[in-house]
């Protein structure tokens, strides 16, 4: 055998790195975990912590103030501090999330504008393309932009957004050119100073409570023209190739997500005892832990392989939607299983699986529903 054969390593740096965030993310945030989710309040230890140690936006390029990781280590930082927390989380990967479109296709203007903002932590940053009609359906939105002057004025609502109200920039979709379809949508980032804009109240959630999803307005709300992400027309794609980088991330969560709920399984199998046995002597109950552990590890290895062919520059349809969709499949089944690991505990807000499976489930919904995950990689199978 060879020691240095390094396929499928991640190397010593990375694995230093995820030491580092697990240990950031057991003692600054798993102690709030809990009391985060049952006020379903903003995590500002979470915030805090991640901000000082650099893990709160990690993806963003050196020249523009930040620490310039690649896509893997991204997800490494949203896994582990997932782990833990799910709506902590959120933080560093609704900060990618909402500056991808200008790290794609911004102008070099913007990017100095926006970027090093963020990644000093003074802000943080939103992704703004759904609304209440068109939601799977994209080209369907109603949020129009005209140009006055040398401005955009943008008009309409959109829904579902992460950190609303929390986050200063607003990356946002809207119509430009309703007769051009999906060639008609250009993106904007919108500042919550910018006259017109406005917040909307909180979404009561069955889970990821600590990070808020909110409305947010435009009532005439006036943009400066340099704030155009590319050119009128472009938006639709800047989104679908954002979501092409970010969807990994989700898989990450989900990651994070299902090794928590595994390692708190694993641990209270090994202390609950039945008939004279801790249950972890219980065939049935191993078989359970087998199945966790082996789809969590499966999940875990498709996200670092998108995430590498992300930071790559391949095509990433099919496996973005793959580790998406595979990793969220597989962190709502492991967290549910952990409650049935727990029995009647689990069911109680004294442990913390029944938290994870109520934050399992977001991850099979945004960023693209399991079902269009499927349709996407049909797609580009059957695409000739």
């Amino acid at each position: 055998m060879d020691p240095d054969f390094d396929l499928y390593s991640l190397g010593e740096e990375r694995d230093a790195l995820r030491e580092s965030v697990r240990a950031l993310a057991e003692k600054e945030i798993a102690p709030h975990a809990a009391e985060v989710d049952q006020q379903a309040r903003f995590p500002e230890e979470a915030r805090t912590a991640l901000t000082q140690a650099g893990f709160h936006a990690i993806h963003i390029p050196e020249e523009y103030g930040g620490e310039g990781a690649d896509s893997v280590v991204a997800c490494m930082v949203i896994e582990e501090v997932a782990r833990v927390d799910a709506s902590a989380s959120l933080i560093p990967a609704v900060n990618k999330l909402g500056s991808t479109p200008i790290i794609l296709s911004g102008s070099e203007e913007l990017k100095r504008q926006v970027l090093p903002t963020i990644a000093s932590g003074e802000s943080m940053i939103s992704y703004a393309l759904s609304e209440r009609e068109a939601g799977s359906d994209t080209v369907s939105m109603r949020t129009r932009a005209q140009r006055d002057g040398d401005d955009w004025v943008l008009n309409g609502t959109k829904c579902w957004i992460t950190n609303g109200g929390v986050s200063d920039w607003y990356t946002v979709m809207a119509k430009t050119d309703p007769d051009k379809g999906a060639n008609g949508i250009s993106a904007f980032v919108v500042h919550r100073d910018d006259p017109g804009f406005s917040v909307g109240p909180k979404e009561h959630k069955l889970g990821i409570k600590g990070s808020p999803t909110t409305e947010i307005y435009f009532e005439n709300c006036r943009v400066p023209g340099d704030r155009i992400i590319g050119e009128p027309g472009t938006g639709l794609k800047t989104a679908f190739a954002t979501l092409d980088h970010t969807r990994p991330t989700i898989g990450a969560q989900a990651v994070g997500i299902a090794q928590g709920a595994l390692d708190a399984a694993v641990e209270y199998a090994r202390d609950r005892h039945q008939f004279g046995h801790a249950i972890a002597d219980f065939q049935g109950l191993q078989f359970m832990l087998a199945d966790m552990a082996m789809h969590t590890e499966a999940a875990r290895h498709l996200v670092y392989a998108a995430a590498a062919r992300a930071e790559r520059g391949d095509k990433m349809g099919l496996i973005a939607s793959a580790s998406k969709c595979f990793a969220s499949d597989t962190a709502m089944s492991v967290t549910t299983d952990a409650v049935q690991v727990f029995g009647g505990a689990g069911y109680t807000v004294d442990f913390p699986v029944e938290r994870m499976m109520r934050d399992a489930k977001i991850t099979q919904i945004y960023e693209g529903t399991n079902q269009i995950q499927r349709m996407v990689m049909a797609r580009a199978l059957l695409k000739k």
